[in-house]
């Protein structure tokens, strides 16, 4: 089998300011062994997410923080080497919250791939970046025919299946991202019917040309300067759907709040905010769903693989400089 050792990139800081290297430690453990009921998993590819870093915060929140010592949490994709789960077979291919290591061992929260599936679209348009798209879109956003649709973080691996479920649903839709290659990519090949670069844009400017009707519904993963822009333009009864706002993560204070949340009552429209696990319950639906559009050609996504588990932290930080295009991955092996 291979190495008897599991290296594991352990939480030793709490984060102030931008993440860094040495919030992180990489550590040999012993590779662990399964327990009854349990399989022996080697990871294959690990996925990133903003939400991490505030997963990083000793602070109340949907989920416990990652406690200081704790292998830092994230998805995977692995393979099962040994079993003892009655379900789970050496050579199965499974997803789990199997975190920034090598080897883990255990049955919670682990699915198993249907054969051929690729492993990149499990963690990107069909895992819980697609997911959350595909409920916050649909069940808050409810883009509707003739409508405008805004995203921003539009290029990122949440957003860019946003705009396009909001045009499946027969509403145009604008992206709002950094950098030329960016929004050339979401007009180009996710069929978005305009992009924004907010690095030499106007946003406020450009959505007033481009939405002289108002924005009807806003997928926000940004928050700050972008969330107040959108503020300016909503149309009455519009739906802003809070999915993320990592213009904010990094930061050492929080930033002011949007200073005009009175145009929610002036326009009669509704913000909310959305964690995707309280749709858990339908992920089976909505992942058959997204998996009939990928292969129908409808929907296209774009995954970044970085490799080599040294480098989780540097790759982890790609989210928050704007250098990946599309889901944000990591190759271990």
């Amino acid at each position: 089998m291979a190495s008897e050792r599991n290296r594991q990139w352990v939480l030793r800081a709490r984060p102030v300011g931008m993440v860094k290297d040495a919030d992180f430690e990489l550590v040999s453990a012993p590779r662990p062994e399964p327990a009854d009921g349990e399989a022996l998993v080697r990871n294959r590819f690990l996925a990133f997410e903003p939400a991490m870093r505030g997963w990083m915060e000793d602070r109340k929140s949907y989920i416990p923080p990652v406690g200081l010592g704790d292998v830092m949490r994230g998805m995977t994709v692995g393979e099962v080497v040994a079993s003892r789960h009655s379900e789970l077979a050496p050579g199965d291919l499974v997803t789990a919250m199997g975190g920034w290591q090598e080897w883990f061992a255990g049955s919670f929260g682990v699915q198993k791939l249907a054969p051929g599936t690729d492993p990149t679209l499990a963690l990107s348009v069909l895992g819980i970046t697609g997911l959350t798209a595909w409920f916050g879109m649909r069940e808050l956003g409810r883009p509707q025919p003739g409508e405008t649709a805004v995203v921003s973080g539009a290029a990122g691996a949440t957003g860019g299946v946003a705009g396009q479920l909001a045009k499946l649903a027969g509403a145009r839709a604008i992206g709002i991202a950094g950098g030329e290659a960016k929004c050339r990519w979401l007009v180009d090949e996710a069929r978005y019917d305009a992009a924004i670069d907010y690095k030499r844009e106007d946003v406020a400017a450009r959505l007033a040309e481009l939405a002289p009707d108002g924005v009807h519904v806003f997928f926000d993963n940004v928050g700050g300067a972008i969330l107040e822009a959108v503020l300016e333009h909503i149309a009455l009864r519009a739906r802003l759907v809070l999915c993320g706002g990592i213009s904010a993560y990094n930061l050492a204070e929080a930033p002011r709040g949007p200073r005009n949340l009175m145009n929610l009552v002036a326009r009669r429209a509704r913000m909310e905010g959305f964690i995707v696990i309280d749709y858990a319950a339908r992920f089976g639906e909505a992942t058959a769903a997204l998996a009939r559009e990928v292969a129908a050609g409808r929907l296209v996504h774009r995954v970044d693989v970085q490799r080599g588990i040294e480098n989780a932290p540097r790759t982890f930080r790609r989210l928050f400089s704007g250098e990946n295009l599309g889901k944000q991955l990591l190759r271990l092996d």
